[in-house]
This record gives C-alpha cells, sequence and structure tokens, in this order.
C-alpha cells in the first residue's frame, strides 16, 4: 500500500514544493526578459519572457515563491523601461501586462493548491478506511510467511471490490480471497461485510463449507437490508486453510479463481472440483462446492490473486498466465512472489492497469534453494 506492501499506497509529495532544477526557471526567466529588453533587435523583446516567469513560477515553486516571483518580475519591467527612458505610457502598459498575468497564475496557483490539500486529505481518509477494512496481516502467522498487496488500477485509488483476509483459528491458518462484481461504494460495502463475517466465523465455522455457508447468509442478509443497489453485487470467494503443521492446503471456491502452488521453479494451478456459486448471488437449491486437499511441501508457496492479474492483458490482446510467468524461479520469501507478481503484471499490460488486483502469497519455511527470482 505503495508505501504500504498491502495497498499500493504512495504518498505523493507535498503540494505546491520545489521540484529540483525547475525551481531556477522563473528567474531564469527574468534575466532572460531583462538581457532581451536591453540588447534585443526589437524594443519589449523580453516583455513575454517576464510575463512567462510569474505562470513558471506558480508551476514549480510555492504560493509565497511565486508571489516573490510576480514582484520581481513587476520590479524588473519597471527598471528595464525606466532605465532606457521609456514614454510613461509604455511603462505602464508593461506593468499592467506582466501584473495581470501574475494575478491570474497566483489565483490558478491558489486553487490548485486548493484541490492538492483536498485531494491529499482524501486519499488519507480512504487510506485509513483501507486499513480499518483489510488491515495488513502479520509477516507470520501460524507456521506461515505471508505477505499481501492490493493495487488499484486508477492512480490514488486506495481500495475497492478486490479483498483478501487471512486468520489463525483453531482450526489452522484460514484464507480468504475474493472480488466484488462491481464497483463503487456498493462494491467496497459487499467486501465489509464479507470480510467482516469471515473475521467473526473463521473461528467458529468446523469447516470450509459451513464457513462458505456463513459468509454466503451473511452477504443476502446484507442484499436484503440495503436493498436496490447493492442487491446487484455477488462476491466471488476462495477459501483455504492450512493446518498447524503447514503440510497441506484444503480449498474451498465460490466462483473464484483457484490458487496456485509455487515450488522448485514449478507453477501450477489447484484445480479439482468445479466451482460453486458466488456469495449473495441468491440462486435457489444448496450450494455443491467440494473442499479439495492439496500437498503443501516445506518451501512451496500458496499464491492466491484476482482476476487483476489473470485478465491483463499485454499489446496482443494475450492474458497473463501466472504459471508460465513465474516458471523456472523460486522465492524464499512471500513478500518476494508477490512483488514479482504485481512487477510482471504492470510490465505486462504495458505499464498501465486495467482492474485492481489483490495479491496474496504464504509460504511454508523450509525446503532446499533454488534458482531466484529475477
Amino acid at each position: 500500500m505503495a508505501g504500504r506492501h498491502a495497498g499500493g499506497v504512495m504518498s505523493g509529495a507535498a503540494p505546491g514544493t520545489g521540484r529540483g532544477p525547475l525551481a531556477l526557471l522563473p528567474p531564469a526567466l527574468i534575466v532572460g526578459g531583462v538581457l532581451a529588453n536591453v540588447v534585443g533587435p526589437q524594443p519589449y523583446t523580453g516583455l513575454p519572457l517576464l510575463a512567462a516567469a510569474p505562470l513558471a513560477a506558480c508551476i514549480v515553486l510555492t504560493f509565497r515563491g511565486a508571489v516573490v516571483i510576480a514582484a520581481l518580475s513587476v520590479i524588473a519591467s519597471v527598471a528595464v523601461d525606466l532605465g532606457l527612458a521609456r514614454p510613461a505610457a509604455a511603462l505602464l502598459v508593461d506593468v499592467a501586462d506582466v501584473l495581470v498575468i501574475s494575478l491570474i497564475g497566483l489565483w490558478l496557483k491558489r486553487v490548485m493548491d486548493s484541490r492538492d490539500r483536498t485531494l491529499t486529505l482524501t486519499r488519507d481518509i480512504a487510506e485509513a478506511a483501507q486499513l480499518a477494512v483489510l488491515p495488513q496481516p502479520p509477516a507470520r502467522v501460524g507456521p506461515l510467511l505471508v505477505a499481501t498487496r492490493y493495487q488499484g488500477a486508477h492512480e490514488g485509488a486506495r481500495i475497492g471490490g478486490d479483498f483478501f483476509a487471512v486468520q489463525n483459528t483453531p482450526y489452522g491458518v484460514r484464507l480468504m480471497m475474493g472480488d466484488v462484481r462491481g464497483h463503487g461504494l456498493p462494491a467496497v460495502s459487499a467486501m465489509s461485510v464479507v470480510v467482516g463475517a469471515f473475521r467473526e466465523n473463521a473461528h467458529h465455522a468446523p469447516d470450509l463449507r459451513e464457513l462458505a455457508r456463513r459468509l454466503d447468509t451473511a452477504a443476502e442478509r446484507a442484499e436484503s437490508e440495503e436493498g436496490e443497489g447493492f442487491s446487484e453485487e455477488f462476491t466471488t470467494a476462495l477459501l483455504a486453510q492450512i493446518p498447524p503443521d503447514g503440510d497441506r492446503v484444503a480449498l474451498l471456491s465460490r466462483g473464484h479463481l483457484p490458487p496456485y502452488l509455487v515450488a522448485d521453479g514449478r507453477v501450477a494451478p489447484l484445480i479439482r472440483s468445479t466451482p460453486g456459486t458466488p456469495l449473495g448471488a441468491g440462486l435457489p437449491g444448496p450450494d455443491d462446492a467440494e473442499t479439495d486437499t492439496f500437498p503443501l511441501p516445506p518451501g512451496a508457496s500458496l499464491l492466491l490473486t484476482t482476476d487483476g492479474v489473470t485478465e491483463a492483458r499485454d499489446r496482443r490482446g494475450v492474458f497473463y498466465d501466472p504459471a508460465t510467468g513465474l516458471a523456472g524461479r523460486s522465492f524464499d520469501e512471500p513478500q518476494e512472489l508477490v512483488d514479482t507478481v504485481v512487477r510482471e503484471v504492470t510490465a505486462w499490460s504495458g505499464g498501465r492497469l486495467h482492474d485492481d488486483m489483490a495479491v496474496l502469497a504464504v509460504t511454508r519455511p523450509g525446503g532446499p534453494p533454488g534458482p531466484t527470482a529475477t
């Protein structure tokens, strides 16, 4: 969360701060304007440069810095006209040109700074909401090393319909990866309901089928209470359970993508049973989703993702395949695996994501060293 890995959150620079060498541009324009007026082939050659200096300052300096540059531009314009003994009318026109453009630039600067502060506050609130709904799990839960990442498709996005959860329970470590159909506040509301229900029931449900049933009940109850707008949302979810000894993983899918087993340079999707219906879909009859169990060798990692990973396309329209993209590499830490997935998906998409993605990886420590990730 790009400074925080779980959410892909990066804190931007404060609005209006100086931007390195660009901060020298406004005074350079003033100097250039003065020289052009004094030695230029035509009168008033430097006036556009003097007028441009305050506008450039509004882009690269703070508001106070821009005011100083505007004042210096006006003073420079007056000094040049007086030094060259130009008529008073010409002096007033020059000063009016520089002053009017300076005032317009400073007004725009004030508006942009206000919007930047509002955006920064909004991002901080969104990050606090994400921390509340999708808290970063500890680096170790039970016998497993854990890493997560949420990456929004749009710059500044902190939270959406993709989610994950990790809980240490009497039955072992239970994991959930899910994706709510839709976007915006209804998707966030549906996601928060399912995550909250998972936190409450992961400790008490005796098996994954019962846990899925309780999550489904919570999602349907929320739909009936929220009414129109919420009722069109449904949630795909993948539930996993790894016992305290960490030697196997039980999986149950409610319409979600299968996870991947990453071990000894090989990456294989764990598919056996047909996925059940999504949570909150409201379909009649019992859900027949089955629980499948797979071995989890020492040193192996379990990778769970949302469709923001598997539906990422390159320029030819080809989908990204983790089984191919990660093959031949070994990852000692789950964070290394998560970061590699996010980096590769971003590169595969040409540097721009078209959908949010959540990535969760857990690693059972131990096992022989393998080839390093590149």
